[in-house]
């Protein structure tokens, strides 16, 4: 029997709305986000501490931004991490909407 593979791999999982990174099949990280019409809103990126300084956040959020363009959806970069990242990743400024007041608002209503 061959044991689990530790190299990180990144699923989406719709139904908690958010990326996750996998590490030996345990969740190291996510990205949280909401759909909003042809936007994706990303409001929270954590890795567990356990996993901190290997790069899985960013590896995490690239390839969630990738699946993102895949889906023909735009990117609205609440989460601090996703909007530093998106400074240093300028592949993506072609699908990236700025922050407003009115998307703020609607997120707030849509966590409740």
């Amino acid at each position: 029997m061959s044991q689990p593979s530790t190299a990180p791999t990144v699923e989406r999982a719709d139904a908690r709305h958010r990326y996750e990174i996998l590490v030996g099949g345990q969740l190291a990280g996510l990205t949280a986000y909401r759909d909003r019409a042809d936007q994706r809103v990303f409001y929270h990126t954590e890795v567990d501490d356990a996993f901190a300084g290997q790069g899985l956040a960013s590896r995490l959020v690239h390839e969630a931004l990738t699946d993102t363009r895949a889906a023909g959806k735009r990117v609205v970069p609440v989460c601090p991490y996703v909007a530093k990242f998106l400074k240093r990743h300028g592949e993506f400024d072609d699908i990236t909407d700025p922050v407003t007041p009115k998307v703020l608002k609607w997120l707030h209503t849509e966590l409740g």
